[in-house]
């Protein structure tokens, strides 16, 4: 699906976010400024002008399948959440499908990764139990006929599938989290895209010295492989 970029409504939202953003890192530390940037892009994406066409609801899970790279920030947010939020019974499950997800990520090739369905460890009984800290991927995918995702999902190898989307919605959420990142980047802290059960995995391994490590803008997880991400809204915006 092609659509027509709004440059103005992009460059309004990268230069806006990015001085909050940049003044809540300052202010507040990294992790609470994410926190509400979350509630920022939340705000930009549910009032946007397509908002409504958007099938997304409650129980539709087909995109809890597919392959999801988060940054350091939103893995260390979501462990927050987990251990504030969850029951003890929880959390164990959780971390046992983390570590059978990250087993199966190890034999996996790039390719075979996005072609393959992997159930992320926070869905249960077809909801995201970590919702109001999911990832940021997780926000700003958005479709506008969920047959489309259901085909991807009962098809997998099938990459020419293409669901439908809401344009306004893609280009609010795009330019909002690129200008955040671009935020984090300019206080250099690392906005690397790592695979969201084996980032997890990483962390949880050694929390205290991953999230140390983060804060000192080092790279958190030493033994995991990141990629760096272009910011395309941003680039747009210069």
């Amino acid at each position: 699906m092609e659509i027509i970029i709004d440059s103005q409504l992009v460059r309004d939202i990268v230069s806006q976010e990015t001085d909050e953003a940049s003044a809540e890192i300052e202010m507040l530390g990294v992790i609470a400024a994410y926190r509400r940037s979350l509630e920022r892009l939340d705000q930009r994406l549910s009032s946007a002008k397509d908002a409504p066409t958007l099938a997304c609801k409650a129980g539709c899970s087909w995109c809890c399948y597919f392959s999801v790279d988060v940054r350091p920030v939103e893995v260390f947010n979501i462990l927050e959440f987990v251990e504030r939020q969850l029951t003890p019974n929880e959390r164990d499950r959780i971390r046992k499908e983390i570590a059978t997800n990250k087993l199966l990520l190890e034999q996996l090739s790039e390719q075979e990764r996005a072609t393959r369905n992997i159930k992320c460890p926070f869905l249960a009984s077809g909801r995201c139990t970590i919702y109001a800290a999911r990832p940021q991927t997780c926000r700003n995918y958005h479709a506008t006929d969920a047959t489309g995702c259901q085909r991807s999902y009962e098809q997998p190898n099938n990459v020419d599938i293409d669901p439908e989307f809401a344009p306004v919605v893609y280009q609010v959420g795009g330019a909002h989290v690129d200008a955040f990142s671009k935020a984090m980047s300019d206080a250099d802290y690392d906005t690397d895209a790592y695979e969201l059960s084996t980032a997890l995995s990483a962390a949880m391994s050694s929390p205290d010295i991953a999230r140390q490590r983060f804060e000192a803008k080092l790279k958190p997880f030493v033994d995991v492989q990141g990629n760096d991400v272009p910011l395309e809204f941003v680039e747009l915006d210069e």
